[in-house]
């Protein structure tokens, strides 16, 4: 207790300031890697080496606390290596302001961009087109984007059914759609799901790929059978499938319609948290009061 005291009493303002910044650029650099594959990459590496300093020194173990000691160099140069490509993107974006603005497509406009989608849903279902129409929400799809013909069109119906005839260049693949509300690709490769666990053994490639996006990220794809004009919609590795209209456009305003805390920057999200946080307090107190 005496220890703690003196560590208080010797703390000074810019003691504070300086863990205050480091807490804000560890918390910053939590939003640069959020919503990309790194992440997963990034935790495991960080429970191996806490689950490994833990065991050396519960069992006091000297040889592996030496190799935990000499590897923090090795990876302070893999780190910059293995994670280039998410350390170049977060650096373009701070440059081009996304992080703080965080570019969401209003709830108007998301309203809009579902009617679209189910219409042409409709419309690719009856004509038996199979379609790949992917919806993101806060995980990145840059790096699936990149594999497409970009587009950067608006979102009409019209466009979707010239997208997916059969006989364009086009229709071989996904059409993504960004968190702006713009057709950002089309003919974009999808990576296939690596689960085992399929809905149908005779689950085609296009369903497999709508699984695929859904289990890297929070995407949401919507999906046509060529085979059997079939519509299905997958979300976190599961898919609904023989849906009409009327239950795809339940599913895709309850997944993607208007919610305005997504569409805030993240400043405001931050602020609006601890509101909440204080609100919430403050309501225990009283029902802890009465």
């Amino acid at each position: 207790m005496q220890e703690f005291l003196w560590v208080l009493d010797s703390i000074r303002l810019p003691d504070i300031i300086d863990i205050l910044l480091v807490a804000l650029l560890f918390f910053g650099g939590s939003f640069l890697f959020r919503g990309t594959q790194a992440i997963a990459l990034l935790r495991g590496m960080m429970g191996l080496i806490i689950g490994l300093a833990v065991v050396a020194g519960l069992f006091q173990l000297q040889a592996l606390g030496w190799l935990l000691s000499n590897s923090l160099t090795i990876l302070a140069i893999a780190v910059p290596v293995i994670f280039q490509p998410e350390i170049r993107r977060a650096l373009e974006q701070i440059g081009r302001g996304g992080i703080l603005l965080n570019r969401q497509a209003p709830d108007d406009l998301r309203l809009q961009i579902i009617e679209e989608i189910v219409k042409a849903a409709e419309r690719l279902s009856e004509r038996r087109h199979g379609a790949l129409i992917v919806l993101q929400r806060n995980s990145s799809l840059d790096e699936y984007i990149r594999t497409g013909v970009r587009l950067d069109s608006d979102v009409t119906s019209e466009i979707l059914l010239t997208i997916f005839w059969p006989k364009t260049e086009l229709h071989d693949g996904a059409a993504i759609i960004d968190n702006t509300g713009k057709i950002a690709a089309a003919a974009s490769v999808l990576p296939l799901t690596a689960s085992r666990n399929l809905p149908s053994p005779k689950m085609g490639t296009r369903h497999r790929a709508s699984l695929g996006i859904s289990e890297v990220g929070d995407a949401i794809c919507v999906v046509v059978s060529e085979e059997t004009g079939k519509i299905g919609i997958t979300n976190g590795g599961r898919m609904v499938s023989r849906l009409d209209t009327k239950r795809l456009r339940t599913i895709l305003n309850a997944f993607y319609g208007p919610n305005e805390e997504d569409n805030l920057p993240i400043w405001k999200r931050l602020l609006a948290g601890g509101q909440n946080l204080i609100s919430g307090q403050i309501t225990e107190q009283r029902k802890q009061a009465n």
